[in-house]
């Protein structure tokens, strides 16, 4: 669909438009775009492609999740609003192509929803929203079904004794179903 065509996006764009600084509930904005499931990463688009300044509950505290703003018309300039791909695969490759929350691989079926495969994202570790940038140090690769409940709650990684220690106080199945996956995930390295 084109950027001036009558899409989900072209709905989403213009209906933000005509209300600038008007607060938008999840369901308002799922209708304006004609009841489609992906309505959410229209507004995205408008937000990460196009430069417009949508905000949410992640920008400001103010917002409750669910809700999003259109703070001006005027869309920010490319450089302003995007990670470079520079970046992006400095990331991806440090983190070894995995979700840093749940150990998804990409391109596997998601542990948490065998119907979809693992879809990774570069999340910021502290939300800019809380004074974090778009830094390599900053970001991590996070999977699509964890990024969506991350928000600004997202616990640190733990350690790998702490780890141990988790599965070490586990029932012997659950230990075994550990060991199977590292060893299903990690083949050379028996």
């Amino acid at each position: 669909m084109t950027k001036a065509g009558n899409g989900a996006r072209a709905k989403l764009r213009m209906h933000f438009l005509a209300n600038i600084g008007r607060v938008f509930d999840s369901d308002t904005l799922r209708e304006v775009a004609g009841g489609i499931n992906e309505w959410a990463r229209r507004v995205r688009e408008l937000r990460d492609e196009e430069g417009f300044d949508i905000q949410t509950h992640n920008d400001r505290s103010d917002l409750k999740p669910g809700q999003y703003v259109l703070v001006s018309p005027k869309p920010k300039p490319a450089f302003e609003r995007s990670i470079s791909k520079e970046t992006r695969a400095i990331v991806l490759d440090r983190n070894g192509f995995t979700c840093q929350m749940c150990g998804a691989a990409a391109g596997e079926p998601h542990p948490y929803d065998n119907g979809r495969k693992t879809r990774l994202h570069l999340g910021h570790i502290l939300d800019k929203s809380m004074g974090g940038d778009d830094g390599p140090s900053n970001l991590r690769a996070i999977c699509s079904v964890c990024n969506e409940g991350a928000s600004n709650l997202t616990l640190n990684r733990p350690e790998a004794i702490k780890l141990i220690a988790q599965v070490r106080r586990a029932p012997v199945k659950d230990q075994l179903d550990v060991l199977a996956w590292l060893l299903s995930k990690f083949p050379n390295h028996r």
